[in-house]
């Protein structure tokens, strides 16, 4: 197994790891970090394609330009729509302000963006 393959495992794991975490958070009230969660969720798979097609992916920028290429080369817009909720709860980290709710609503729409965009990645990554 390559670097960049156990580097694309990597990031492809902690996606989930902190998207179970998000939904965690988010039971025992701790929206900030269920936020940031959810963010952490979205930019790790990004990360994930981004390293198994040798993009650069070191930062927000980088990790914006993932999700349009995604989209230029799929033709689905829905997952820069879907991404918006992942910069809405990164935004949240920092303001406080969404209702427990709200969060919840973000992280479903960010539970869908990992689901589209794990099917980037080869099934043996």
């Amino acid at each position: 197994m390559t670097q960049e393959i156990r580097e694309t495992n990597i990031y492809k794991k902690q996606s989930r790891i902190f998207l179970s975490q998000a939904y965690e958070e988010l039971e025992r009230g701790d929206l900030p970090q269920a936020s940031e969660k959810g963010w952490g969720a979205a930019t790790q798979i990004l990360k994930a394609i981004a390293q198994e097609r040798g993009w650069e992916h070191f930062s927000h920028r980088d990790v914006m330009r993932t999700v349009d290429s995604l989209e230029r080369e799929t033709g689905d817009d829905q997952l820069g729509i879907l991404f918006a909720s992942a910069t809405h709860l990164h935004v949240n980290f920092y303001e406080n302000t969404y209702a427990k709710k709200s969060i919840g609503n973000h992280l479903h729409r960010v539970t869908r963006f990992v689901d589209k965009a794990e099917a980037f990645l080869p099934a043996a990554v």
